[in-house]
C-alpha cells in the first residue's frame, strides 16, 4: 500500500523547506530558530499520523518529502 500523506503534512514540509532556503540565503540566529521550529513541527506531525495509520515513520516521513518536493504533474 502506497502512503498517501494528506496536504496538512505537504504544507508543513514545504513550509519546513523554505525556512532551509531562508537559512541559506541568511544563516543568522533568527533564521536557524525558524527552521529548527518549522522542522520540529513536521518531525511531530509525521509521528503523529504515522501512528494512527499504522505505518513506519521513516516511510512516512519519505512520502512527505517526496510528495512536497516532486509534486506529481496536475492531470489534465
Amino acid at each position: 500500500m502506497a502512503i498517501e500523506p494528506p496536504d496538512e503534512l505537504i504544507n508543513l514540509q514545504r513550509a519546513s523547506d523554505q525556512a532551509h532556503e531562508a537559512v541559506r540565503q541568511n544563516p543568522s540566529d533568527e533564521t536557524w530558530a525558524a527552521w529548527r521550529e518549522r522542522a520540529g513541527e513536521v518531525q511531530a506531525a509525521v509521528t503523529v499520523y504515522a501512528t494512527e495509520i499504522g505505518e513506519p515513520r521513516n516511510q512516512v516521513e519519505a512520502a512527505v518529502k517526496k510528495r512536497a518536493r516532486y509534486p506529481e504533474p496536475s492531470e489534465a
